[in-house]
């Protein structure tokens, strides 16, 4: 069999509620106009071989039955996302799969939930594995937390999946399965951008921290009786003992409110409520979560000196992305800013881009498509 499918998934920016996804809370991600391609041709002889564009990326060759540890480096996505689909009893016979990518590496944009899902997608329509849009989100969830390592929610593999252009998507990850309902977003029809700050930081969800900050959750929600942080009252912190844990459930709550606020607030169109809110979501997430670092801090500091309404880190945090709403004509003066103060630092220079919400992972017809490897 030659013929070649092809799906595009896009990364995605959480504007609000962060390390919420895995404590009950609701998060507002969106999925945004930069992605990963991926195409795919069937095998029949056991054996995935994949190429990728990314740099110093050289082909990688597995069988299906490959396990935890026989892969590693970039491919692990894929492998995981083969192995995630063995443990639903949907062994595929062979494929050759090539990875596209137009979002900055280690951005903390979900490249992994889009990869993972673009290749559960392709390989589902490639097969004719029935898998509906809930199935893929917890193959590609599975293949992190079960393969790469990464005890990740669901929230960036819904969002990649459920993005509708000019919207974000709010996620209830308090019920199972999780709710989606897509929020209108009309900054940019009043003059208004969602600019990403790039830092460059080593972002790597798999190194523990993510974990840690899980696990301390989870001990905060067993000692409050609590199947999720999220449902917690406001006398929560008088009733913990543990400073660490105090300072964890702070933000889950807090963070809380800001997304219920955030949602209030675009819909009002109260765009300066609205970067209050995001700001006050970085302050939290470095003071209470601590899963910040001195270049999303600088990012932040630099890009409201330069006259945004707000800004905040997104993503799991220690290095990856900030975002910044502002004016369009702010964004060269914001990119300056930014580009100075990570020189004085001797830094690497910071990638600065406007991000439009767009729709999410779809096919796409490719008459003609080839595989190049």
């Amino acid at each position: 069999m030659t013929d070649v499918c092809r799906w595009d998934v896009p990364g995605r920016v959480n504007l609000i509620g962060e390390h919420l996804d895995y404590n009950g809370g609701p998060v507002l991600p969106l999925a945004i106009d930069r992605s990963v391609t991926v195409k795919a041709r069937a095998r029949d002889d056991g054996a995935v071989n994949v190429w990728s564009d990314l740099p110093d990326a050289s082909k990688v060759s597995f069988a299906t039955t490959v396990q935890p540890g026989d892969v590693d480096g970039w491919a692990t996505y894929v492998a995981g996302t083969i192995w995630s689909l063995a443990e639903r009893d949907l062994t595929i016979p062979g494929a050759d799969l090539v990875i596209e990518s137009r979002l900055p590496s280690g951005a903390g944009l979900s490249s992994s939930a889009a990869t993972t899902c673009g290749v559960a997608s392709a390989l589902d329509e490639l097969f004719g594995l029935g898998l509906d849009t809930a199935e893929v989100a917890l193959v590609a969830q599975r293949a992190e937390a079960g393969f790469v390592g990464a005890p990740v929610g669901l929230m960036d593999q819904l969002a990649v999946l459920h993005g509708t252009a000019g919207h974000a998507v709010l996620i209830d990850t308090a019920v199972t399965p999780h709710t989606t309902r897509p929020v209108a977003l009309g900054w940019e029809a009043d003059g208004l951008v969602l600019a990403v700050i790039a830092t460059g930081a080593h972002h790597a969800l798999a190194d523990g921290e993510y974990a840690a900050r899980r696990e301390e959750c989870e001990r905060a929600a067993a000692e409050l009786g609590l199947e999720w942080l999220a449902q917690a009252g406001l006398d929560a912190t008088v009733m913990l003992a543990d400073e660490t844990l105090k300072a964890r459930t702070r933000h889950v709550l807090t963070e809380t409110a800001r997304v219920r606020s955030a949602v209030t607030a675009v819909g009002r169109r109260a765009w300066p409520q609205l970067g209050t809110i995001l700001t006050a979501s970085h302050a939290s997430l470095r003071d209470d979560f601590e899963v910040s670092c001195p270049e999303l801090d600088v990012a932040v500091e630099a890009a409201l000196e330069a006259g945004a309404l707000g800004a905040r880190m997104t993503g799991g945090g220690f290095g990856g992305s900030a975002i910044a709403l502002v004016e369009p004509d702010k964004v060269q003066a914001l990119r300056e800013r930014v580009e100075s103060r990570y020189a004085l630092h001797q830094w690497s220079r910071p990638e600065v881009f406007v991000v439009h919400a767009a729709d999410g992972a779809h096919r796409v017809p490719a008459p003609g498509a080839r595989l190049d490897g």
